[in-house]
């Protein structure tokens, strides 16, 4: 062997090594935070009353949206909180496989964080009947079996995106008493208080005739005197103390409402909502999905797609979430880089990104503290909208008070 070719070999394994390198550089990860990044302490992630909220994600879709659940995932991550993503049994199992592989890889703070999960065995996820409010129930109960120290349980959808970042909504809740939920009542269907009417199984027919009819009867039963119905949006932000008593139902009020709501077309249009009211949870509950949306006039079954034109009453409105995106609507691409300061296939950088930002690396491949908050002027929105309906909501006769 010649004196070149012995130089040869160890070349081209420096040259391959450096290649690895730059590539990772690439991709937004780095030796010290994704090779070797361990699980915090659990002191790291300070919890309880006097810490700062924290929010349990339930991310849902259906087939063909794993790529919008895995962008909506890295908009509204943080370390503090819990997430659970949801493909509905209607998307096939490679999908499913996909979006668990996606979420792996996304970002090294999924990993030494260890807060996100992928739903394995779905359920139908539909909200025509009862596997929707099945699905939803089944996750809270996870993530009170994952971690029963988040402070609001959370419903997204693949078509939502939200309008703030983490570190404002944060922000914002910390001065938010923790035992309200946030539950609309003034939707397209209004929030209509029944007298006394009985539980029903809603034909579908007539349902889609008219959502006015949603709890007219094609089928009666008994019911416990009492008991009034409600119904609202699906979209729902509950406490979990709420979502304890929801799940666990240590009064039978929740498993006997949840019995009739499995019968009627959209339940989750009327369950959170009618055990909030008709139970101790009644005078906490505050009237606001806390999501943007536009409806045609009359109101059709979902809101209008959102897009460009927009931009402008989305962003000043002061909500935090939004409704209903299409995959690669540009409207979302301006939020991200407008609003969020996201860019592309990474999270929304916070006080508890401590990397630099180039283009090459990602600045929450590296942390810090995550227990600290820095908002921005999306915060100061967020909280006049929120302080106005908060005073609406103690002076209001259009509620579940009684």
């Amino acid at each position: 062997m010649g004196a070149a070719d012995k130089w040869l070999l160890p070349l081209v394994s420096v040259s391959f090594v450096s290649l690895l390198l730059f590539l990772s550089a690439l991709s937004g990860f780095s030796a010290s935070s994704a090779l070797f990044a361990r699980l915090p302490p659990p002191s790291y992630v300070r919890r309880g009353a006097a810490a700062p909220p924290s929010f349990a994600y339930l991310l849902a879709g259906g087939r063909g949206e794993g790529r919008k659940l895995l962008r909506l995932l890295l908009a509204v991550y943080h370390p503090r909180n819990r997430y659970l993503l949801h493909l509905s049994a209607d998307a096939p199992a490679s999908e499913r496989a996909e979006l668990a592989a996606a979420v792996a890889r996304a970002a090294p703070a999924f990993r030494a964080f260890g807060n996100v999960d992928v739903v394995g065995r779905p359920a139908a996820g539909t909200p025509m009947g009862s596997s929707g409010l099945a699905a939803t129930l089944r996750a809270a109960a996870a993530m009170l079996r994952l971690d029963a120290e988040w402070d609001w349980f959370v419903t997204l959808n693949a078509a939502d995106y939200p309008l703030l970042s983490q570190d404002d909504l944060i922000h914002v809740f910390s001065s938010v008493p923790r035992h309200l939920n946030f539950i609309d009542h003034t939707s397209d269907i209004g929030w209509k208080e029944s007298q006394r009417v009985q539980p029903v199984i809603v034909d579908a027919g007539i349902y889609l005739a008219g959502r006015n009819q949603f709890f007219q009867a094609t089928e009666k039963r008994d019911t416990p005197d009492g008991f009034k119905f409600f119904t609202g949006s699906p979209w729902v932000i509950l406490n979990r103390r709420f979502i304890e008593y929801c799940v666990f139902g240590w009064e039978n009020l929740p498993r006997t409402l949840l019995m009739y709501f499995t019968n009627v077309m959209l339940p989750l249009e009327g369950y959170f909502h009618s055990v909030a009211c008709n139970s101790d949870f009644r005078n906490f509950t505050v009237n606001s999905d806390l999501r943007y949306m536009m409806w045609d006039d009359p109101p059709q079954m979902e809101p209008r797609f959102l897009n460009v034109t927009h931009y402008d009453e989305l962003v000043g409105s002061g909500v935090p979430f939004a409704r209903k995106f299409k995959e690669n609507e540009p409207l979302l691409d301006k939020i991200d880089d407008k609003v969020l300061r996201r860019w592309r296939h990474r999270p929304v950088p916070g006080a508890w990104c401590t990397g630099r930002r180039r283009w090459f690396s990602d600045p929450c491949s590296q942390w810090s503290n995550v227990n600290i908050v820095r908002p921005g002027p999306q915060a100061e929105k967020f909280r006049k909208y929120i302080n106005q309906i908060l005073e609406e909501s103690k002076s209001s006769n259009n509620s579940c008070k009684q």
